[in-house]
This record gives C-alpha cells, sequence and structure tokens, in this order.
C-alpha cells in the first residue's frame, strides 16, 4: 500500500471515529438537555375549586403558583365526568369511546344497574375493567427514553395485574384498584401498597413526602414523577384546626340560608361554605407546595416541566356533596361544564408562558403528545391517537380546530344522564340517550349553559350529532340499552324520596358543618396525632 493510499485511509477511519464520537456526544447532550417532568393530577377538583380561578372561599397559593409561573388553559377539559376514563385518557392519549373504560372501574352495568335501585330507563353497557395492555402508554414511553418513572396515590385502573408497575412506572406508592382512600385522610390506611408509618399522618402530606424523596434520589437523573392525589375525593376530612378557620370564614362571607337546588336527580350544592372539604383542599395545597419547594432546593426548577390537572369536575352531588361549580353548570359525573372543565397549568420555565391564558379547547388526551414534544422525543401517533401536541400554543402558536368528543353512557351516582358530547369551536352538543334529543350550546355566550338553541340552529346540531357518531361508531363505542322492566311509577317515587327526605338531609347537614358545635364523632379522624 503506497503512503498516498494509506494516507486517505487514515483520514477515513479518523472521520468515521470523529463522527461516532461526535454522534455520542450529541445523544449524551441531548440526554442532559431533557427536562423532568412532574405531573401532579387532583382528585374530583373542581375547576373553581382554587383562589386562581376564582373561589373566593378556598386557598390554594401552591396550586395557584403553578398556574401564575405556567400557562392556564381556560378551556381545558378531563376526557370524561368521572375519574377512570379519564386517568386512562392520560395514560394512553385516547378517548374514553376508544379505550373502552367509559365509567369508573367498578360500576354496575347492564342488569346489575338495577341492584342500584334508581329506578331508571335504561342499562348501562359493560365497559373495560383494566387499562389494555397491548398499550404503550405514557409512562412506558417516558421509560424508552430513558426516563425514571414514579408513581405515587390513586391508580383506579385496574386490578392487580393492571397496577401502574405493570404499566410503566418503575416505582408506585399507593397506587390499586380502589378510587376513594380506603382508611380515610389520616393514618392508618386500608392500602396494600402503602404502608403504616405513624396513626394520624395525613395521606396528601405522605404522598408528597414519598415524592420528594424520589425527587432527592434521582436529582441527578432524568424523572417523570406522577403525584396522584386521593384528594379531595370522599370521605371528605380534615383536621379540626383547618374546618375551624373556614368554619370562621364561611361566617365572615355570610351563611346564606340554603345550599342546594333540584337537578335531574340529585339536589346540587350552589355555594362553596364546607369547611370540612376547604380543609381538604388546602391540606393538598400544603402538599403540592413543599414538592414545589423541594424542586427549588434541589436545583432542579429550570429544568422541570411542571402540570396541574384534574380528573373530573367538583363534586356538587352524590358522594359528598362537596363543592359548587358556579357559574359552570353541574359536577362530577354531569355532561355540563361543570363535570368536564378543568384546572389545566403547563409550566415550562424556559417557554416564558408565565401568566398567560390560553382560550384554546384541549383535553387530557393532550398530554402525551405534548409531553414528548417538550422532552425533545418523537411522537406516537398510533398510540396518543386523540391527542395532539400543545406546544404551538405554549409558544403562542395555534393548532388549528378539531372536535372533542365525551362518550359516558351511564348513569352518574352524582347525578348524570347517559349522553355523548361533542365540542367544536364554541359549540357544544349534548346528546342524550333516554330519549335521543340533543341540546346545543354556544359557550361564548353561554358558559353556564342556561339556553338549548338547538332549535335555533338545527343546521349546527345535526352536523354536530352527525360527527359525534361517525367518530363513536369508528371507534365501536358501547351504548346503553332500554330496560324492559322499566316502571315510571318506581322511578318517580324514587325522585320524589329525594326531593321530600334527601334534600332536606343535605340542608340540615350544611348547616350542622358550619355550626360552632360541630363534633365529627371520631377525634377529628385521629388528626390530633399528627398536630401534637
Amino acid at each position: 500500500m503506497t503512503f498516498k493510499k494509506m494516507g486517505n485511509l487514515i483520514k477515513v477511519v479518523l472521520l468515521i471515529c470523529f463522527s461516532i464520537l461526535f454522534a455520542c456526544d450529541q445523544q449524551n447532550k441531548s440526554e442532559v438537555q431533557r427536562p423532568n417532568v412532574l405531573f401532579i393530577l387532583a382528585d374530583d377538583f373542581g375547576n373553581h375549586d382554587l383562589s386562581s380561578t376564582g373561589s373566593n372561599f378556598y386557598e390554594t397559593p401552591n396550586i395557584d403558583k403553578i398556574a401564575n409561573e405556567g400557562m392556564v388553559f381556560t378551556d381545558g377539559y378531563a376526557t370524561c365526568q368521572v375519574c377512570s376514563p379519564s386517568r386512562a385518557s392520560i395514560m394512553s392519549g385516547k378517548f374514553p369511546a376508544r379505550h373502552g373504560i367509559t365509567d369508573w372501574i367498578g360500576a354496575k352495568t347492564d342488569e346489575e344497574w338495577r341492584k342500584t335501585n334508581r329506578f331508571n330507563q335504561l342499562l348501562p353497557p359493560e365497559y373495560v375493567h383494566n387499562l389494555p395492555q397491548e398499550y404503550t402508554v405514557l409512562p412506558e414511553a417516558m421509560k424508552e427514553l430513558g426516563y425514571k418513572t414514579f408513581f405515587a396515590g390513586k391508580w383506579h385502573l385496574g386490578s392487580e395485574g393492571s397496577w401502574p408497575t405493570d404499566h410503566g412506572f418503575d416505582i408506585n406508592i399507593g397506587g390499586w384498584d380502589a378510587g376513594s382512600p380506603r382508611g380515610g385522610y389520616f393514618s392508618p390506611y386500608k392500602n396494600p401498597n402503602l404502608e403504616n408509618r405513624k396513626d394520624g399522618e395525613n395521606l396528601s402530606m405522605r404522598l408528597a413526602e414519598e415524592t420528594i424523596d424520589f425527587l432527592k434520589e434521582n436529582k441527578d437523573s432524568l424523572f417523570f414523577a406522577y403525584l396522584s392525589f386521593y384528594a379531595v375525593h370522599g370521605p371528605i376530612q380534615t383536621t379540626q384546626e383547618k374546618w375551624n378557620k373556614y368554619r370562621q370564614k364561611a361566617e365572615d362571607n355570610g351563611i346564606a340560608t340554603s345550599g342546594f337546588e333540584m337537578g335531574h336527580f340529585l339536589p346540587i350544592r350552589q355555594v362553596q361554605d364546607n369547611p370540612v372539604y376547604a380543609g381538604l383542599v388546602e391540606a393538598m395545597d400544603d402538599a403540592v407546595g413543599i414538592v414545589l419547594n423541594t424542586l427549588h432546593e434541589l436545583g432542579l426548577e429550570e429544568n422541570t416541566i411542571v402540570i396541574f390537572t384534574s380528573d373530573n369536575g367538583g363534586v356538587a352531588a352524590g358522594d359528598a356533596f362537596a363543592t359548587s361549580n358556579l357559574p359552570l353548570r353541574g359536577g362530577k359525573g354531569y355532561q355540563f361544564e361543570g363535570g368536564i372543565r378543568e384546572p389545566y397549568f403547563i409550566k415550562v420555565p424556559w417557554l416564558n408562558s408565565a401568566g398567560k391564558r390560553c382560550g384554546v379547547p384541549v383535553t387530557g388526551t393532550d398530554f402525551y403528545p405534548t409531553i414528548l414534544d417538550l422532552v425533545g422525543a418523537d411522537l406516537k401517533p398510533m398510540e396518543h391517537t386523540d391527542g395532539v401536541s400543545l406546544v404551538p400554543l405554549l409558544k403562542g402558536g395555534d393548532i388549528g380546530k378539531r372536535p372533542l368528543i365525551w362518550h359516558y353512557p351511564h348513569y352518574g351516582n352524582q347525578g348524570g344522564e347517559p349522553s355523548s358530547i361533542i365540542r367544536e369551536g364554541k359549540w357544544k352538543l349534548i346528546h342524550y340517550y333516554e330519549d335521543g334529543r340533543h341540546e346545543l350550546y354556544n359557550l361564548d355566550t353561554d358558559l353556564s349553559e342556561t339556553t338549548d338553541i338547538a332549535m335555533d340552529h338545527p343546521e349546527i346540531a345535526n352536523d354536530l350529532n352527525k360527527h359525534l357518531f361517525d367518530y363513536l361508531n369508528e371507534v365501536g363505542a358501547r351504548f346503553p340499552k332500554k330496560d324492559p322492566e322499566y316502571n315510571v311509577e318506581l322511578e318517580k317515587k324514587y325522585l320524589e324520596n329525594v326531593i321530600n327526605k334527601r334534600w332536606p338531609q343535605l340542608e340540615k347537614q350544611r348547616l350542622n358543618f358550619l355550626s360552632k358545635d360541630f363534633d365529627p364523632g371520631n377525634n377529628w379522624w385521629d388528626s390530633k396525632v399528627t398536630n401534637d
């Protein structure tokens, strides 16, 4: 071999080596530059349960801080009015009609529904009971990118074999079958995946402390931390100190003589003045605060995306009848804005979106592609089928128009009706399965959904209804069916009992919570132990 050829060969080898080293260096730089992600999910937390979204009763300075330092999506939605479906949508990027989890896991269906003694016209259809294993869900996608994945809190996406560690999370603290805090908000808990440490410990604070431990252990590596509070799901509980604070605040604000109005099936709370619930809200906010402070103390604040949202609207009827979502109509379980519109905050430190508000309709399926986009990863359009990246909005751009779909062919425990919804732009259409009617609302002029204008705009209503059912039929959605044993007199008697007995009981309970002599009868749920 001549010196010339040998020289050329050496040049080629050096060029190849340099290219490999450069590629490795770029890969390492990419990994170093990728941000961390902290996703905070509240349970049953309404759009107006925050100081920053209009409440003059609840105090939420730490969650408000996320809103003030990030972008507030004023038209942010959960994909369902109850929990399991919307949680599955965050994980999968698919609407409930597509992934099949259309009710909270554990709800009765078909002929079993009769055992609830609600005497309704329809029998709700069956639904999927576990987050499908064949999906590559968000935490699995993050693991593929080298992220350490952590879950703490409420899961409610399946039984053992379909827990967080079966769907991409390296660590699971407290996530299992149940959708409510078994044992309550003060230890001892009744949770197989959450060890009891000391009696009286607060559940929200414990989940925050577990998250902090994870952040400290992984501060030098990439992490995806998913803090999924059980709060503020019932049973609502608080400390005597917080109850007293909010009881006095309610008195100072002026206690209304009545707190409820009758809805279709149940009374619906009209005022925010429940001091027990307010204390539960503050405890969750306190927990959020210590996690945010830890990000700051560890020097991770500027390289961590922080997201805050809820899985459905606040509970205005059913469960603990705890809050009011006004001016939004209804609440958890309902087809109205109070049931599906949520706090929806995304803080991306380097995008300079602090304090900005965006009125583009967005939903829970959008988190999956948005997070991938923000961390510089390729999107997975075959997975997050019903979601889009919101990065253009975070940068001040646009994402174009697209319809949002909801499918809840069930009766909510909170009084909602079997229905499906489509929103396109300012228009929202609700289709009801009991009688086949649909309602149309212009959300730009009627956010409280007081006036059905379907008769005034038949072409718009019919067009939206067609788009809605084209989608539902395409994905194989399941629908309720008429109950051949339906008895109108039995349902009438049931509703009369609700009006004549349940409603007065709720008004009495509300005033009891606000009484200076209120006594929960169980040593304030052992919370005094924590305060000692």
